[in-house]
């Protein structure tokens, strides 16, 4: 497996060096005014992008004690193209969830949701494949990750883009295997905030993305941010970038991935996982809110302050360990996840935090409340290492931490991850050239394969090749070669996606059944490849 910070990790996790590392001399103090702390930021940020140059743009909000300090572009929209600044667009993917928790906590301030009453108090026909569990699950445990789901599970239901509706992914829930035990253990789970965003439109008789707008955004004047992608300008707009191999995704050169957000991130159907496309000015605003407690700059409130309190109270661990060393200054003894905030220690202080993942962007907002600041990270390109530096790099200047090189440390960890997966890549290589042969004819693995919550891939017959093609997934197709005697993988013909392994079970000599996995270790975890189990119809 290899070491690659995972979109997980880039999601929810406090991610520390590995090894000692010169300090570079940032905040030997935390600064004492705003205009002091954002030059630091601002010239942080700078060093960041020359250390990472294939990097197109970051863009950053940094607030202190309510005010916008910095709201700045850096970098260009797409290679060789325009500059960004402080109005450009970017996605932010799963920045989303807590903007769908404070649409539940006005709702709940209305009497007219309450966090731990079940979720069938306002949607009677959820069920889940626990059936025992379909009167016990509560509006929190949708937003806690806390329900037993897989990491991951359910997302090829909009992951990559669908053409499922909302109503569709509704009913496969459902049909999604959970496969842990309830409320005891923590499994990213996007599937439930999607149910989530229907809970907030069953209560106040609005679409999620009609609630946000006029509810959340309009209130805070946020006139640059988008709910839903689709509407977001490509012209106003940071592209997509990534690296599409060879010899796996994420490996080869950088480059522009598609023409606006939407081609590779049209999340309309699950919004409220992760829909908003924003700008560095318009959050600000949302950082300031919460750092606010709910309170707007009229004093008037957006949601209560208990509602501010319960949001980032944990729910469920996501892990503990034994602290910080000299070695691993930013890890947690414990860190949590709450109501659409991770909440953990850093450094001996309370920081609230989340991420976001999508194809071609990555980004972060961090609140540091005892500090009364907050920052959030919008980049174009899907370098966690560079997100991760600048994630703990400006922290740690808010906080006047020195002593730990988070530049130098990201550019060693992705070297690091880079051997190991171009050897990961060449050991799939060896497998496949020393594989056995079918067992049967290519033809024999031929029909239409259902699983109970995606639907159906068809294998078919295309130019005297076998074509594996993801019913609701228009990106999901692409020949099919032998791997390992009943084991084919695929050669997507969108080299944006990710591979995947099919592997038939046989009865009587007639394959019956299969399942799948990616063929990439560093494959995404939303490519929920391995909770399908395939029957031929």
């Amino acid at each position: 497996m290899s070491i690659r910070l995972t979109r997980r990790a880039a999601l929810v996790s406090s991610v520390a060096g590995a090894a000692a590392l010169p300090s570079i001399g940032w905040a030997q103090a935390a600064a004492n005014d705003g205009a002091s702390l954002a030059d630091q930021v601002d010239a942080f940020v700078r060093q960041a992008m020359a250390a990472f140059p294939d990097q197109p743009a970051v863009s950053v909000a940094l607030v202190k004690d309510g005010q916008a300090v910095l709201t700045r572009g850096y970098g260009v929209r797409a290679i060789g193209g325009a500059a960004v600044n402080e109005h450009t667009l970017f996605a932010i993917a799963s920045n989303t969830k807590a903007v769908t928790c404070a649409a539940l906590a006005i709702l709940i301030d209305e009497g007219k949701v309450k966090w731990d009453e079940p979720v069938r108090t306002y949607l009677p026909g959820f069920s889940l494949s626990k059936p025992e569990l379909n009167d016990m699950v509560t509006v929190r445990d949708l937003v806690s990750h806390r329900i037993g789901f897989g990491l991951g599970a359910g997302d090829l239901l909009f992951w990559p883009n669908s053409d499922r509706t909302r109503a569709e992914i509704m009913a496969a829930v459902p049909h999604v295997p959970i496969e842990d035990s309830f409320r005891t253990s923590y499994h990213y789970c996007n599937l439930m905030f999607v149910v989530a965003g229907e809970v907030v439109a069953a209560a106040s008789g609005m679409a999620w993305e009609d609630f946000v707008q006029t509810r959340i955004l309009d209130r805070l004047g946020m006139s640059e941010t988008l709910p839903l992608m689709t509407a977001a300008d490509p012209a106003k707009s940071a592209l997509p970038h990534g690296r599409l191999g060879p010899p796996l995704r994420y490996q080869g050169e950088m480059q522009t991935i598609g023409r606006s957000i939407q081609e590779v991130w049209n999340w309309s159907s699950a919004g409220a996982a992760g829909g908003f496309v924003t700008t560095p000015v318009d959050w600000a605003k949302w950082i300031a809110v919460q750092l606010a407690r709910g309170e707007l700059p009229d004093g008037t409130r957006l949601y209560s302050e208990a509602r501010a309190n319960e949001m980032w109270r944990p729910n469920i661990i996501i892990s503990n360990s034994a602290g910080p060393t000299e070695t691993l200054p930013g890890r947690a003894i414990a860190s949590t996840y709450a109501t659409g905030w991770q909440v953990q220690d850093y450094r001996g202080e309370r920081m609230i935090t989340h991420g976001g993942g999508a194809p071609g962007y990555v980004s972060g907002t961090v609140l540091i409340p005892g500090r009364n600041a907050g920052f959030s990270y919008f980049t174009n390109a899907e370098e966690s290492f560079l997100t991760r530096a600048l994630r703990s790099g400006i922290a740690d200047i808010v906080m006047g931490k020195a002593g730990f090189d988070w530049i130098a440390d990201g550019r060693r960890l992705k070297a690091e991850g880079d051997a190991k997966s171009v050897a990961a890549a060449a050991e799939i290589d060896a497998k496949q050239a020393a594989g056995a042969p079918p067992s049967l004819p290519l033809a024999a693995y031929r029909g239409i394969w259902r699983d109970p919550w995606y639907g159906d891939i068809v294998i078919e017959a295309r130019d005297l090749q076998l074509w594996l093609r993801f019913s609701r997934t228009p990106a999901l197709q692409g020949p099919l070669e032998p791997w390992d005697g009943d084991t084919l993988r695929t050669r997507f013909t969108d080299r944006r996606e990710e591979d995947v392994f099919i592997a038939f079970t046989l009865e009587n000599g007639v394959p019956v059944s299969a399942t799948m996995k990616a063929v990439s270790p560093d494959a995404d975890f939303s490519y929920d490849y391995h909770d399908l189990r395939l029957t031929k119809v």
